[in-house]
């Protein structure tokens, strides 16, 4: 048990996870997989041919160990920014609170992108802290594999990506 006491500017920032990672592709490629709802749903590897179903306006993500995921798109403004709800989970039901999760994609100097995300709003999940805090450890550390994953799917299967969207 962890009796850790955050002040309440700490608190805030542990609201919000932020990564990034340099990929040498070009934007419109990073963009074809960012803009697919939970593309972030994987045991560590980028699925090129998902398991998706759409209900209205919700996308449901169905992994076969880690089960259904749900996600509302919030925005996409192609090539640079994409938006996302993540709704549900097997452990939260879609009527519970959300976190949102934002993708940048910046183009760098000399070619390539930076892939930026954001997921925010862990302070929403739970009135108790120490609940919240244990679901935003999780990610953060899954947040530096899914890049990761990101990074060897686009640069290693250029077509995989290309028409999807």
């Amino acid at each position: 048990m962890n009796d850790t006491t955050y002040t309440d500017t700490e608190l805030a920032e542990l609201d919000r996870i932020a990564r990034q990672i340099d990929i040498d592709a070009p934007a419109e490629r990073v963009w074809e997989l960012i803009a697919r709802p939970g593309w972030y749903i994987n045991d560590g590897a980028v699925d090129a041919e998902p398991d998706l179903r759409h209900e209205d306006d919700v996308t449901v993500v169905c992994h076969p160990s880690l089960g259904e995921f749900r996600f509302r798109t919030v925005e996409l403004d192609k090539p640079r920014y994409a938006a996302f709800r993540w709704i549900g989970t097997p452990y939260r039901d879609d009527s519970a609170p959300s976190t949102l999760v934002e993708f940048w994609i910046d183009e760098r100097d000399g070619g390539g992108v930076t892939l930026r995300v954001v997921e925010s709003g862990f302070s929403t999940l739970a009135d108790d802290p120490a609940a919240w805090l244990k679901e935003r450890e999780g990610n953060d550390k899954g947040w530096l594999t899914e890049l990761a994953a990101a990074k060897t799917f686009v640069e290693t299967n250029p077509s995989a990506t290309a028409g999807s969207r």
